[in-house]
């Protein structure tokens, strides 16, 4: 069949010989005989008929059903070519079809993505504060605390306020935010980390401080296991994240995560979640400084009110205090003083006990106390070296070094280049000069069973001898005086309170303070002294000077004529107004 069909087909367009070999085939063919009749096959034909093939445009299904009516396909089997224009529409709307699928599926899976993104920062946010922080592991180890309860009776001391920073760091002292004031080394840091040994770190975080916001930020994540949307998915398409901003940006972002981890923790605990930020003073005392300070106690002061968190702030230096002071209502203030005369003998006891298995005699002990008094980190250096004593003339020397290296006066002798660090040196030298006096007027600086009794003066009083306001703040920064949270001006430590003493007690220390004083007074003398030169003076002239509204009127008489000079000083602008009139 194949055969003729392609015979007829060349037969149709004009190839007769293969036409009639078409024939021939067709007419061999149906001479094999009869086919068998049934119900679905048609008898064969008795005549050759001449076939019609159905044009390419008809589909296959419809060419089988072709007959030689060649209109008919046209009309009833055939489809016509579409137009151009129902192409367009037909592309329109498979393009359509396609953004908006795309579309949609953009939008559900950005969608999933951040409510997943969200759930996984507060779950990661809340196993910040479960138990078995590796941060206090390495903190205790750094800061020499026993990895064991039992090991503390004989590896540390307690202090009296151990009691209350377990109660604040457990979670138990709720509807206050906290400030821990003292100088460096009394063992604030330490306490912190002993307290949350005992709770194996459960439900707390503690950062140091930073100076720099970036730095702060950074710390502050890794304490709460948060990347402030650093793996923001649209970086992927170059848009712009909700990381593209300021730090104190960031930083309040974290703080409305762990408040939204607190209020989930506080309907599961019970009790709050406690924040500790270490060094507080490390914090630079400018506007963004402050910034900073006041965005963290306004979370304090919210959270305390809600006992959802309590916040926990550490300060070596008064400046901290003040600036919390302005706007507290629920701050609690715990200062950390040296440790008392029978504790710290305690201390150096069990220092050395763990360090050379020995135990030193009481006259070893108090004369140690007597030269360092109960700072812990003195003591711990003391107790770790083979000579004690000559340890304790080494921090002695060290401290009094340190004084005048930042605060020497230069005496009679010095360059006005210089006047204004030694406005800096003489006000901390006559303080220091002050509080060695003032131990004369004192009933006594030493308690046998207190201890060591530094002289002190009230901060308004300091900065009376001083005769300066901003200077005492700036020294308890540089560790050389202490301002206590009760506003009380001493020396640093009991080893710099010695090294006043010995200073003041050199052959002519106070001729050459007083030197100085002078040679200062003089310099400032000289700044606000104005100078008038007379030239104009010959045989016979003379000045009369006389005081006038707003200056000095000076005139030059002489023979013949007279010159008035009028001098307008103003101090506002520094400088003096001259007008003649000749």
């Amino acid at each position: 069949m194949g055969l003729i069909r392609a015979g007829s087909r060349l037969a149709s367009h004009g190839y007769s010989g293969y036409g009639a070999a078409a024939a021939a085939a067709q007419r061999g063919l149906w001479a094999r005989g009869p086919r068998i009749p049934n119900e679905r096959s048609a008898p064969p034909p008795t005549t050759l008929r001449r076939i019609h093939w159905a044009p390419q445009s008809c589909p296959r299904q419809e060419r089988r059903h072709y007959s030689k009516d060649k209109d008919k396909c046209d009309e009833d089997h055939c489809r016509q070519e579409p137009s151009i224009w129902y192409k367009m529409l037909e592309s329109a709307a498979t393009s359509l079809a396609s953004i908006l699928v795309l579309g949609t599926g953009f939008a559900l899976a950005a969608y999933t993505y951040h409510k997943s993104y969200k759930y996984f920062v507060l779950e990661k946010m809340s196993n910040a504060f479960e138990p078995g922080d590796p941060v206090l592991d390495l903190a205790a180890i750094g800061k020499d605390l026993p990895l064991s309860k039992t090991a503390a009776a004989t590896h540390w001391i307690e202090r009296p306020e151990q009691a209350t920073v377990d109660e604040i760091v457990a979670g138990k002292e709720v509807g206050h935010y906290h400030l821990f004031i003292g100088e460096k080394g009394t063992g604030k840091s330490s306490m912190l980390l002993e307290a949350m040994r005992k709770i194996d770190g459960d439900g707390v975080a503690m950062f140091e401080a930073h100076a720099d916001l970036e730095i702060f930020r950074i710390r502050l994540g890794k304490a709460l296991d948060y990347e402030f949307h650093e793996d923001y998915m649209g970086s992927y398409f170059s848009e712009r994240g909700p990381r593209d901003t300021t730090a104190l940006l960031d930083i309040e972002r974290a703080l409305n995560k762990v408040e939204k981890v607190a209020l989930k923790r506080r309907a599961r605990v019970g009790r709050p979640l406690v924040i500790i930020i270490n060094q507080m003073h490390l914090i630079r005392d400018d506007d963004d400084g402050k910034d900073l300070i006041e965005l963290l106690q306004q979370r304090a002061e919210a959270w305390a009110a809600s006992n959802l968190v309590t916040m926990v702030f550490n300060s070596d230096d008064y400046w901290v205090y003040e600036r919390l002071k302005q706007l507290s209502t629920r701050m609690a203030v715990l200062t950390v003083l040296d440790l008392p005369k029978h504790q710290a003998i305690a201390a150096l006891k069990n220092y050395r006990r763990r360090y050379f298995a020995e135990v030193p005699s009481s006259q070893i002990l108090e004369e140690i106390y007597d030269k360092v008094g109960g700072r812990l980190n003195f003591l711990n250096r003391v107790a770790k070296s083979p000579d004690m004593l000559a340890t304790c003339e080494e921090i002695k020397r060290v401290e009094k070094t340190w004084f005048l290296n930042q605060c020497w006066i230069l005496g009679e002798e010095m360059d006005d280049d210089v006047m204004d660090q030694q406005k800096w040196a003489a006000a901390a030298v006559v303080l220091a000069t002050a509080l060695v006096d003032k131990e004369e007027e004192m009933e006594k600086t030493y308690d046998p069973k207190q201890g060591h009794i530094l002289p002190s003066y009230p901060l308004h009083i300091a900065q009376e001898i001083m005769t300066r306001a901003d200077f005492v703040r700036a020294l308890d920064r540089l560790n050389l005086f202490s301002i206590t949270s009760k506003a009380e001006v001493r020396a640093s430590s009991v080893p710099m309170h010695i090294a006043f003493r010995e200073i003041v007690a050199q052959p002519g220390f106070r001729e050459h303070l007083q030197a100085t004083i002078d040679r200062i007074a003089a310099i400032e003398s000289l700044g606000r002294t104005r100078e008038l030169v007379a030239k104009d003076l010959v045989w016979g002239g003379k000045y009369e000077i006389k005081k006038s509204y707003g200056g000095v009127e000076v005139s030059l008489k002489q023979e013949g004529k007279k010159r008035d000079i009028t001098i307008v000083d103003d101090d506002d602008e520094g400088g003096s107004d001259e007008k003649s009139d000749d």
